[in-house]
């Protein structure tokens, strides 16, 4: 039962943070400007994390050489076809926003251009920011390339951060999803906000009707922030 509950919380929480950064998959998909903006690819190193800035989170990657970057992308185009023509092209926001809904991913390798979509480029900024040993070049750019190919997907769990974390340093870290988890506790832990949420709930079912897209979310979500609330 306390696994069934835990798992229960968990695809809440990543539902939250899907609704909550929606924007997000209409500034990391293509449909942007700027993809053909030139980058000293010749200043990158292979093993090199590579990071571009989104609206709301940032994107990494791991430079391969020769132009190439792995990284973890959402893909619903994965569970759908084997041809690798289609799904090798660059990922549009109609495969994008799928994928993440239904966990499906892959470790793919694109051009640098493709990867960043026109956007600024940081090299190994993770270093600075995680204050952590980083492993070889070599061996990050062998642990990237031995992942490549289908991936499940989390939010919370498993993105494009865990990846480079475990290739650049041995270990499955995401600051940008643990924030969001302390941010989450912070409001479980005052049971104020359940009861604000279940006021809000009952007054959108008021006003909106008993449709199960509002009824569902506005019972649940108070219920399981009591529930975890001390």
């Amino acid at each position: 039962m306390k696994n069934q509950m835990l798992e229960a919380v968990s695809l809440l929480l990543e539902k939250l943070l899907l609704i909550s950064n929606f924007k997000l998959f209409s500034e990391c998909a293509p449909g942007g400007t700027g993809r053909n903006r030139p980058y000293e690819i010749s200043s990158f190193l292979r093993g090199d994390v590579l990071e571009v800035s989104r609206t709301h989170f940032t994107h990494y990657g791991i430079y391969l050489g020769d132009n190439r970057v792995a990284h973890l992308m959402p893909d619903i185009l994965l569970v759908l076809t084997n041809d690798k023509g289609r799904t090798q092209k660059v990922v549009s926001n109609k495969r994008l926003i799928p994928g993440v809904i239904c966990k499906v991913a892959s470790i793919r390798v694109d051009t640098v251009e493709d990867f960043a979509y026109g956007a600024d480029i940081l090299v190994n900024h993770l270093d600075e920011t995680l204050k952590k040993k980083s492993l070889l070049n070599e061996e990050v750019a062998r642990r990237a390339e031995q992942q490549l190919g289908l991936t499940p997907y989390s939010l919370l769990w498993n993105n494009c951060e865990h990846f480079v974390t475990y290739c650049r340093y041995g270990a499955r870290i995401s600051p940008q999803a643990e924030k969001f988890y302390e941010t989450v506790k912070i409001i479980i832990r005052d049971q104020r906000s359940c009861l604000a949420s279940a006021v809000l709930g009952l007054v959108s079912i008021v006003y909106m009707g008993l449709a199960s897209y509002m009824t569902l979310p506005a019972i649940c979500i108070p219920f399981c922030l009591w529930m975890m609330s001390g």
